[in-house]
């Protein structure tokens, strides 16, 4: 069987070995492909080729600043269910990820797919309403290209947020889990958001991450958490991210709990690999949406429409509490300059 190699090249252009040509870079393209009369070879695709240079990213930062006059010193990512923290953003400029240059678009229900400048508590923010995930058929490269924008765009903190589900049976729907580290099942298995060549101008070859999650954020969000009585409310653990979109079966679960994960989600690894080479300081947390049974007699299951329920009903709080951090982290900015 012969197998046809498609290439993305850094202008987002797509390549084959001559075989044929797909015309659209999106993941929606298995159903142009499905439209278009048989062929004698299968698709085999390669992502290898797609470079965000800095030159891209520059551009996508002049897009925004031509239009916005906001210049953002903390980066926020609203996970499924979260985007409700945008809608809280004072003085706003916002921007479809349709229409800004070499942006992926979210195609995940739970995610409003805009990039939203603004003020939060007069902290100057941008805020990704809706993310992108491996399994919208991006390598980690695009999902975490944002995160590279927000830094060039001059945020120096990120915040991300992600619903996940819970591993450890202290733990209960609902609970807000501070991450203090993660392990990354997809980097075991090769895939990085950083493969490919290093352009110095984002960071070092080889990043260390022993120290992804700032300690001293993380400090100040269980301070911020007790101010607000919320001590039943957060846990401290360990994030892993899969791939998906299938949610785990209970042998991965009990692998994944032998590894001394805590919560399980399909998101935010790499963006913080990512922020952290470009030597963001970054705190992350995840709200329990579901439990995840490992034991085959459980009949629960999770499903995405439980996620985003629990994640609105969850908002109001999650948005305060948000909204502490970042102004406890622009106090701190401020202190040091």
């Amino acid at each position: 069987m012969s197998c046809e190699i498609i290439v993305k090249n850094g202008n987002g252009e797509n390549y084959s070995n001559g075989n044929g040509k797909i015309k659209d870079d999106k993941p929606n393209f298995f159903n142009e492909m499905n439209s278009s009369p048989p062929r004698t070879s299968s698709p085999c695709f390669s992502y290898f080729g797609e470079n965000f240079t800095f030159e891209i990213i520059e551009d996508i930062k002049k897009y925004l600043f031509e239009r916005t006059k906001i210049r953002p010193k903390i980066g926020i990512i609203c996970g499924t269910g979260l985007g409700h923290l945008a809608e809280n953003l004072t003085n706003v400029d916002s921007f479809p990820y349709e229409d800004i240059p070499n942006f992926p678009i979210s195609t995940v229900s739970g995610h409003a797919g805009k990039m939203v400048f603004g003020y939060l508590n007069n902290v100057e923010v941008m805020c990704m309403q809706g993310r992108f995930h491996y399994y919208e058929g991006y390598p980690l490269s695009k999902c975490s290209m944002p995160v590279r924008v927000m830094k060039i765009c001059g945020c120096t903190h990120l915040i991300a947020t992600n619903a996940a589900g819970g591993l450890n049976p202290s733990y209960k729907v609902g609970d807000i889990m501070i991450v203090k580290d993660h392990i990354n099942i997809m980097g075991f298995a090769g895939n990085s958001p950083l493969q490919g060549p290093n352009d110095p101008r984002f960071g070092p070859r080889f990043p260390p991450m022993d120290r992804a999650y700032d300690p001293h954020i993380v400090k100040i969000a269980k301070e911020v958490a007790k101010e607000m009585n919320m001590g039943n409310e957060i846990q401290t653990g360990v994030y892993t991210c899969v791939g998906g979109p299938n949610y785990e079966t209970v042998a991965e679960l009990k692998m994944l709990k032998l590894f001394g994960v805590d919560a399980v989600g399909m998101s935010t690894v790499h963006e913080v690999i990512t922020a952290r080479h470009c030597d963001m300081k970054v705190f992350a947390f995840s709200l329990i949406t579901n439990m995840c049974y490992t034991d085959y007699d459980d009949n629960e299951e999770a499903n995405h429409d439980e996620v985003v329920n629990i994640g609105l009903k969850r908002q109001d709080r999650i948005t305060e509490f948000v909204t502490k951090v970042v102004t406890e982290i622009n106090l701190d900015l401020n202190k040091k300059h």
